[in-house]
Protein backbone atom coordinates (compact mmCIF):
# COMPACT_ATOMS: atom_id res chain seq x y z
CA UNK A 1 0.00 0.00 0.00
CA UNK A 2 2.84 2.38 0.87
CA UNK A 3 4.50 1.80 -2.51
CA UNK A 4 1.17 2.36 -4.29
CA UNK A 5 0.56 5.63 -2.44
CA UNK A 6 4.05 6.87 -3.30
CA UNK A 7 3.54 5.89 -6.94
CA UNK A 8 0.23 7.78 -6.95
CA UNK A 9 1.92 10.85 -5.50
CA UNK A 10 4.49 10.79 -8.31
CA UNK A 11 1.69 10.39 -10.85
CA UNK A 12 0.00 13.49 -9.42
CA UNK A 13 3.18 15.52 -9.86
CA UNK A 14 5.49 14.84 -6.90
CA UNK A 15 9.10 14.59 -8.01
CA UNK A 16 10.67 11.15 -7.44
CA UNK A 17 13.10 11.14 -4.52
CA UNK A 18 15.57 8.74 -3.01
CA UNK A 19 13.81 6.45 -0.50
CA UNK A 20 14.53 6.87 3.22
CA UNK A 21 17.27 4.54 4.56
CA UNK A 22 14.76 2.39 6.45
CA UNK A 23 12.99 1.56 3.17
CA UNK A 24 15.93 -0.38 1.71
CA UNK A 25 15.79 -4.14 2.21
CA UNK A 26 18.87 -6.05 3.37
CA UNK A 27 19.21 -7.73 -0.01
CA UNK A 28 19.26 -4.48 -1.97
CA UNK A 29 21.67 -2.90 0.54
CA UNK A 30 24.13 -5.71 -0.20
CA UNK A 31 23.80 -5.03 -3.93
CA UNK A 32 24.37 -1.29 -3.49
CA UNK A 33 27.37 -1.90 -1.22
CA UNK A 34 28.94 -4.39 -3.63
CA UNK A 35 28.53 -2.03 -6.57
CA UNK A 36 29.98 0.95 -4.73
CA UNK A 37 33.24 -0.94 -4.12
CA UNK A 38 33.48 -2.83 -7.41
CA UNK A 39 35.79 -1.65 -10.16
CA UNK A 40 34.18 -2.52 -13.44
CA UNK A 41 35.40 -0.02 -16.02
CA UNK A 42 35.75 -2.55 -18.82
CA UNK A 43 32.34 -4.05 -18.10
CA UNK A 44 30.71 -0.60 -17.93
CA UNK A 45 32.29 0.36 -21.25
CA UNK A 46 30.93 -2.82 -22.84
CA UNK A 47 27.45 -2.16 -21.45
CA UNK A 48 27.47 1.38 -22.85
CA UNK A 49 28.53 0.09 -26.28
CA UNK A 50 25.79 -2.57 -26.14
CA UNK A 51 23.29 0.12 -25.21
CA UNK A 52 24.20 2.33 -28.17
CA UNK A 53 23.86 -0.59 -30.53
CA UNK A 54 20.54 -1.60 -29.00
CA UNK A 55 19.05 1.91 -29.15
CA UNK A 56 19.89 2.15 -32.84
CA UNK A 57 18.41 -1.28 -33.60
CA UNK A 58 14.78 -1.79 -34.77
CA UNK A 59 12.44 -1.94 -31.80
CA UNK A 60 9.90 -4.75 -31.85
CA UNK A 61 7.67 -3.39 -29.06
CA UNK A 62 7.39 -0.03 -30.77
CA UNK A 63 6.36 -1.68 -34.03
CA UNK A 64 3.77 -3.80 -32.22
CA UNK A 65 2.36 -0.79 -30.39
CA UNK A 66 2.13 1.37 -33.50
CA UNK A 67 0.43 -1.49 -35.35
CA UNK A 68 -2.19 -1.88 -32.61
CA UNK A 69 -2.77 1.88 -32.37
CA UNK A 70 -3.21 2.31 -36.11
CA UNK A 71 -5.42 -0.79 -36.36
CA UNK A 72 -7.78 0.38 -33.60
CA UNK A 73 -8.24 3.84 -35.09
CA UNK A 74 -8.57 2.40 -38.59
CA UNK A 75 -11.31 0.10 -37.30
CA UNK A 76 -13.33 3.16 -36.23
CA UNK A 77 -12.86 4.70 -39.68
CA UNK A 78 -13.76 1.60 -41.70
CA UNK A 79 -16.76 0.77 -39.53
CA UNK A 80 -18.21 4.23 -40.21
CA UNK A 81 -17.20 4.56 -43.86
CA UNK A 82 -18.43 1.10 -44.80
CA UNK A 83 -21.46 1.30 -42.49
CA UNK A 84 -20.48 -1.93 -40.76
CA UNK A 85 -22.01 -0.88 -37.43
CA UNK A 86 -19.29 -2.96 -35.82
CA UNK A 87 -17.54 -0.18 -33.91
CA UNK A 88 -19.63 2.97 -33.74
CA UNK A 89 -18.59 6.38 -32.44
CA UNK A 90 -15.16 7.75 -31.57
CA UNK A 91 -12.63 7.31 -28.79
CA UNK A 92 -14.63 9.69 -26.58
CA UNK A 93 -17.66 7.39 -26.61
CA UNK A 94 -18.41 4.34 -28.72
CA UNK A 95 -20.22 1.04 -28.97
CA UNK A 96 -18.39 -2.15 -29.86
CA UNK A 97 -20.67 -5.00 -30.94
CA UNK A 98 -23.37 -3.66 -28.64
CA UNK A 99 -21.07 -3.01 -25.67
CA UNK A 100 -20.92 0.63 -24.61
CA UNK A 101 -17.48 2.14 -24.11
CA UNK A 102 -16.63 5.64 -22.95
CA UNK A 103 -13.42 7.46 -22.19
CA UNK A 104 -13.41 7.87 -18.43
CA UNK A 105 -12.60 11.58 -18.34
CA UNK A 106 -14.99 12.37 -21.20
CA UNK A 107 -17.78 10.47 -19.43
CA UNK A 108 -17.07 12.36 -16.21
CA UNK A 109 -17.29 15.63 -18.15
CA UNK A 110 -20.69 14.69 -19.56
CA UNK A 111 -22.09 13.67 -16.17
CA UNK A 112 -20.75 16.82 -14.50
CA UNK A 113 -22.19 18.99 -17.27
CA UNK A 114 -25.60 17.28 -17.24
CA UNK A 115 -25.54 16.76 -13.47
CA UNK A 116 -26.94 13.31 -14.12
CA UNK A 117 -25.51 9.83 -13.66
CA UNK A 118 -26.19 8.31 -17.08
CA UNK A 119 -26.47 4.52 -17.13
CA UNK A 120 -24.88 4.06 -20.57
CA UNK A 121 -21.89 6.16 -19.54
CA UNK A 122 -21.49 4.23 -16.30
CA UNK A 123 -21.52 0.97 -18.26
CA UNK A 124 -19.14 2.43 -20.82
CA UNK A 125 -16.65 3.68 -18.25
CA UNK A 126 -16.84 0.36 -16.36
CA UNK A 127 -15.99 -1.46 -19.60
CA UNK A 128 -13.04 0.83 -20.30
CA UNK A 129 -11.88 0.62 -16.68
CA UNK A 130 -11.84 -3.16 -17.05
CA UNK A 131 -9.76 -2.81 -20.19
CA UNK A 132 -7.35 -0.72 -18.11
CA UNK A 133 -6.10 -4.03 -16.71
CA UNK A 134 -3.33 -3.36 -19.21
CA UNK A 135 -2.10 -1.02 -16.51
CA UNK A 136 -0.89 2.54 -16.28
CA UNK A 137 -1.54 4.75 -19.28
CA UNK A 138 -1.98 1.86 -21.71
CA UNK A 139 -4.65 3.89 -23.52
CA UNK A 140 -2.11 6.63 -24.22
CA UNK A 141 0.61 4.39 -25.63
CA UNK A 142 -1.54 1.86 -27.48
CA UNK A 143 -4.75 3.68 -28.54
CA UNK A 144 -4.47 7.48 -28.54
CA UNK A 145 -3.86 8.93 -32.06
CA UNK A 146 -2.30 12.12 -30.69
CA UNK A 147 0.26 10.04 -28.84
CA UNK A 148 1.45 8.59 -32.14
CA UNK A 149 1.74 12.01 -33.78
CA UNK A 150 3.56 13.29 -30.70
CA UNK A 151 6.08 10.45 -30.98
CA UNK A 152 6.78 11.39 -34.58
CA UNK A 153 7.07 15.04 -33.53
CA UNK A 154 9.48 13.96 -30.81
CA UNK A 155 11.79 12.41 -33.39
CA UNK A 156 11.85 15.72 -35.26
CA UNK A 157 12.39 17.61 -31.99
CA UNK A 158 15.42 15.48 -31.10
CA UNK A 159 16.92 16.03 -34.54
CA UNK A 160 16.45 19.82 -34.27
CA UNK A 161 17.70 19.86 -30.67
CA UNK A 162 21.00 18.31 -31.77
CA UNK A 163 21.39 21.22 -34.16
CA UNK A 164 20.52 23.71 -31.40
CA UNK A 165 17.37 24.76 -33.26
CA UNK A 166 14.81 23.41 -30.78
CA UNK A 167 14.63 23.90 -27.02
CA UNK A 168 13.25 21.55 -24.37
CA UNK A 169 11.39 23.59 -21.79
CA UNK A 170 10.26 21.63 -18.76
CA UNK A 171 7.16 22.38 -16.72
CA UNK A 172 5.74 21.29 -13.38
CA UNK A 173 3.91 17.99 -13.82
CA UNK A 174 1.39 19.08 -11.19
CA UNK A 175 -0.11 21.27 -13.90
CA UNK A 176 -1.99 18.17 -15.10
CA UNK A 177 -3.85 18.02 -11.79
CA UNK A 178 -4.76 21.70 -12.01
CA UNK A 179 -5.99 21.27 -15.59
CA UNK A 180 -8.01 18.19 -14.58
CA UNK A 181 -9.72 20.15 -11.81
CA UNK A 182 -10.28 23.28 -13.92
CA UNK A 183 -12.05 21.44 -16.74
CA UNK A 184 -14.12 19.39 -14.30
CA UNK A 185 -15.29 22.59 -12.60
CA UNK A 186 -15.97 24.21 -15.98
CA UNK A 187 -18.12 21.26 -17.06
CA UNK A 188 -20.12 21.43 -13.85
CA UNK A 189 -20.45 25.21 -13.92
CA UNK A 190 -21.21 25.76 -17.59
CA UNK A 191 -23.16 22.61 -18.39
CA UNK A 192 -20.88 22.10 -21.36
CA UNK A 193 -18.05 19.63 -21.96
CA UNK A 194 -15.46 22.36 -22.47
CA UNK A 195 -12.46 20.06 -22.58
CA UNK A 196 -13.81 18.16 -25.59
CA UNK A 197 -13.42 21.32 -27.68
CA UNK A 198 -9.64 21.32 -27.18
CA UNK A 199 -8.87 17.65 -26.55
CA UNK A 200 -6.39 16.58 -29.26
CA UNK A 201 -7.41 12.96 -28.71
CA UNK A 202 -11.08 13.70 -29.32
CA UNK A 203 -10.37 16.12 -32.18
CA UNK A 204 -8.21 13.61 -34.05
CA UNK A 205 -10.60 10.72 -33.44
CA UNK A 206 -13.55 12.73 -34.77
CA UNK A 207 -11.49 13.98 -37.72
CA UNK A 208 -10.52 10.43 -38.68
CA UNK A 209 -14.08 9.14 -38.49
CA UNK A 210 -16.19 12.08 -39.68
CA UNK A 211 -13.69 14.15 -41.64
CA UNK A 212 -11.23 16.99 -40.91
CA UNK A 213 -12.12 20.49 -39.77
CA UNK A 214 -10.48 23.80 -38.89
CA UNK A 215 -10.02 22.65 -35.29
CA UNK A 216 -7.09 20.56 -36.51
CA UNK A 217 -5.15 23.84 -36.57
CA UNK A 218 -5.11 23.63 -32.76
CA UNK A 219 -3.58 20.13 -32.91
CA UNK A 220 -0.99 21.37 -35.40
CA UNK A 221 -0.07 24.21 -33.02
CA UNK A 222 0.40 21.76 -30.15
CA UNK A 223 2.67 19.58 -32.26
CA UNK A 224 4.66 22.61 -33.43
CA UNK A 225 5.15 23.71 -29.83
CA UNK A 226 6.42 20.22 -28.93
CA UNK A 227 8.79 20.16 -31.90
CA UNK A 228 10.30 23.58 -31.22
CA UNK A 229 9.98 24.25 -27.50
CA UNK A 230 9.07 21.31 -25.27
CA UNK A 231 9.43 17.58 -25.93
CA UNK A 232 6.06 15.79 -25.60
CA UNK A 233 4.68 18.72 -23.60
CA UNK A 234 0.98 17.91 -23.85
CA UNK A 235 1.27 14.27 -22.77
CA UNK A 236 3.76 14.96 -19.98
CA UNK A 237 2.41 18.15 -18.45
CA UNK A 238 -1.16 18.84 -19.54
CA UNK A 239 -3.38 15.94 -20.62
CA UNK A 240 -6.12 15.18 -18.05
CA UNK A 241 -7.07 12.02 -19.95
CA UNK A 242 -3.60 10.59 -19.37
CA UNK A 243 -3.76 11.51 -15.69
CA UNK A 244 -7.12 9.76 -15.32
CA UNK A 245 -5.85 6.53 -16.87
CA UNK A 246 -2.66 6.70 -14.80
CA UNK A 247 -4.69 6.76 -11.58
CA UNK A 248 -7.23 4.13 -12.67
CA UNK A 249 -4.54 1.83 -14.07
CA UNK A 250 -2.12 2.18 -11.16
CA UNK A 251 -3.36 -1.00 -9.47
CA UNK A 252 -3.59 -3.13 -12.63
CA UNK A 253 -1.89 -6.55 -12.64
CA UNK A 254 0.10 -5.97 -15.85
CA UNK A 255 3.21 -3.93 -15.13
CA UNK A 256 6.82 -3.20 -16.00
CA UNK A 257 9.09 -4.61 -13.28
CA UNK A 258 12.61 -3.45 -12.49
CA UNK A 259 15.19 -5.91 -11.11
CA UNK A 260 18.21 -4.15 -9.68
CA UNK A 261 20.39 -7.26 -9.71
CA UNK A 262 20.42 -7.19 -13.52
CA UNK A 263 20.95 -3.44 -13.92
CA UNK A 264 24.21 -1.66 -14.77
CA UNK A 265 22.64 1.84 -14.58
CA UNK A 266 23.66 2.80 -18.11
CA UNK A 267 20.54 4.99 -18.50
CA UNK A 268 19.39 3.65 -21.89
CA UNK A 269 15.86 3.10 -20.60
CA UNK A 270 15.45 6.68 -19.40
CA UNK A 271 16.73 8.04 -22.72
CA UNK A 272 13.91 6.44 -24.68
CA UNK A 273 11.14 6.51 -22.04
CA UNK A 274 8.12 8.60 -23.02
CA UNK A 275 7.64 9.59 -19.35
CA UNK A 276 11.18 9.24 -17.92
CA UNK A 277 10.30 10.14 -14.32
CA UNK A 278 8.71 6.68 -13.93
CA UNK A 279 12.16 5.13 -14.42
CA UNK A 280 13.84 7.31 -11.84
CA UNK A 281 14.12 4.14 -9.75
CA UNK A 282 16.75 2.81 -12.18
CA UNK A 283 19.24 5.44 -10.98
CA UNK A 284 21.89 4.29 -8.55
CA UNK A 285 20.64 4.14 -4.97
CA UNK A 286 16.96 4.71 -5.84
CA UNK A 287 15.45 1.18 -5.81
CA UNK A 288 14.45 0.19 -2.25
CA UNK A 289 14.14 -3.51 -3.08
CA UNK A 290 15.63 -6.04 -5.49
CA UNK A 291 12.40 -5.96 -7.55
CA UNK A 292 10.24 -2.86 -7.90
CA UNK A 293 7.13 -2.14 -9.99
CA UNK A 294 7.27 0.86 -12.32
CA UNK A 295 4.60 3.44 -11.41
CA UNK A 296 1.12 3.99 -12.81
CA UNK A 297 2.16 6.93 -15.00
CA UNK A 298 3.98 4.44 -17.25
CA UNK A 299 2.42 4.26 -20.73
CA UNK A 300 3.44 0.59 -21.10
CA UNK A 301 5.10 1.54 -24.38
CA UNK A 302 7.80 -1.07 -23.56
CA UNK A 303 10.55 0.87 -25.32
CA UNK A 304 12.68 0.29 -22.22
CA UNK A 305 12.38 -3.46 -22.78
CA UNK A 306 13.84 -3.11 -26.27
CA UNK A 307 16.86 -1.05 -25.25
CA UNK A 308 17.78 -2.55 -21.88
CA UNK A 309 20.96 -4.60 -22.59
CA UNK A 310 20.72 -6.73 -19.43
CA UNK A 311 17.03 -7.59 -19.07
CA UNK A 312 16.68 -5.56 -15.87
CA UNK A 313 13.21 -4.46 -17.01
CA UNK A 314 10.51 -6.96 -17.88
CA UNK A 315 6.77 -7.11 -18.51
CA UNK A 316 4.95 -9.15 -15.88
CA UNK A 317 1.46 -10.03 -14.77
CA UNK A 318 1.26 -9.97 -11.01
CA UNK A 319 1.05 -13.52 -9.71
CA UNK A 320 1.86 -15.11 -13.06
CA UNK A 321 5.62 -14.39 -13.36
CA UNK A 322 7.48 -13.12 -16.39
CA UNK A 323 6.04 -12.49 -19.80
CA UNK A 324 8.27 -12.21 -22.87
Amino acid sequence: MRNWLESLAVTLGKEPTKPAPDRFTAAVCEIHKERQTRRAKEETFKIIEDRKEKVAAPQKWRRRRWAVLIAVNLLFVLSFRLDLQFLEGTLSASRFMGFHMADIFSALQVMLASKLVLVNLVIGTATVAFLCLGGGRTFCGWICPYHLLSEWAESLHLMLAKRKIARNLKFDRRARVVIWIVFSVLAFGTGYTVYETISPTGILSRALVYGPGMVLVWVACLLAFEVLFSRRAWCRYACPIGLTYAVVGSAAPLRIVYKIGHCHHDGACREVCLVPHVLDLTKRGRAPDVQVDVGGDCTRCARCLDVCPTGALSLQVKGLGNRD
